[in-house]
């Protein structure tokens, strides 16, 4: 079986090897198509906390169920399924418990030709995705939705923005948030990416390397009741300028880093809200795959590759390249 594994610091390998057996309560799933996050590019680079090598990437994937093991309904051998990566979530809604972990390190993803994985986190792939739209929902649509319905409780026709939009997170919360019926802007520094983002149901966008962007928003959208953010950074002090009293901030990462500073005078006394959001729950899960199957949503897919080019995929997400997910077949 050929798997590609992180084996050192910014080293990949394709390596051949035996195929997972099913353990009792698991599932071999024979893959048709994983895809890429940032948190793999985070691990290749060695910036990612417990890392193990060697280790099989990958925590996106789709396929057919192969086999299970002892105590597993066998009703599953066969059918098409999606992989849940957010793996031991725990007993509360609020926040994931101390045993919480994300498929694809350190047990072994799904950018291989089968993965071995709780039997409890498969689910039926929804019937209208493609095997590459399907391995692009996962950890995308997972975290999208957690932090729009969960955490921000979005209510009805709110206005949004969505920042950074290109990476897979932020292309599937344009959709939903489009799709919940909010009047959805975005930012970029492409504007391409804001193009394509107005082909998804976004209005318009402004590009975040100019200065005084949150005025431009502000006389042309107005103040936005809820901010998407993955980014984090420097541009994090033009977010609470940019977002209405009373609104609120929900973020998903850091990829720029932490904020050099927090003016807590602006967040207090125009009373905003700022929610940290991680993955999701096994609830979320659930409510997300309908979602998406209600609204016919389909992942935006920037590329495909097969395993043998898992070197260019890597590539095109370090350079920013992206709209939507980035996916590899065995």
């Amino acid at each position: 079986m050929r798997s590609l594994q992180f084996t050192a610091v910014n080293r990949i390998t394709l390596v051949e090897g035996p195929p997972p057996v099913a353990v009792p309560g698991a599932a071999v799933v024979a893959v048709r198509a994983g895809a890429l996050n940032h948190r793999d590019i985070w691990i290749k680079s060695g910036q990612y906390a417990g890392l193990k090598y060697p280790c099989t990437a990958g925590s996106d994937g789709a396929g057919v169920v192969e086999s299970v093991g002892a105590g597993v309904d066998p009703a599953w051998v066969g059918r098409e399924v999606v992989i849940n990566p957010a793996m031991d979530w725990g007993a509360r809604e609020g926040a994931q418990g101390p045993g919480f972990s994300i498929l694809g390190m350190p047990r072994d993803g799904t950018l291989a030709e089968r993965v071995l994985v709780p039997a409890v986190q498969l689910a039926d792939k929804p019937a209208h995705l493609s095997w590459e739209e399907a391995a692009a929902l996962p950890l995308a649509g997972l975290t999208a939705y957690r932090a729009l319905f969960t955490r921000a409780q979005l209510r009805g026709p709110e206005r949004i923005l969505v920042t950074g939009v290109g990476g897979g997170v932020a292309a599937m919360a344009v959709q939903f948030a489009v799709a919940h019926g909010c009047e959805v802007w975005v930012t970029s520094g492409s504007r391409e990416k804001i193009a394509r983002a107005v082909v998804l149901g976004a209005r318009g966008g402004f590009d975040y390397r100019q200065t005084g962007w949150p005025v431009e928003a502000a006389n042309t959208a107005g103040p936005f009741d809820a901010i998407f953010d993955s980014s984090g950074g420097a541009g994090f002090e033009n977010l609470i300028d940019a977002v209405a009293p009373g609104g609120r901030i929900v973020f998903v990462g850091a990829t720029a880093g932490n904020p050099a500073s927090l003016p807590m005078r602006k967040v207090f006394w125009r009373q905003i809200s700022l929610l940290g959001s991680t993955m999701g729950s096994p609830a979320d899960w659930e409510a997300m795959l309908a979602f998406v199957k209600q609204h016919r949503l389909r992942p935006a897919i920037s590329a495909v590759f097969s395993l043998d080019r898992a070197a260019d995929a890597f590539a095109q997400i370090e350079r920013g390249g992206q709209f939507g997910k980035v996916i590899i077949t065995p």
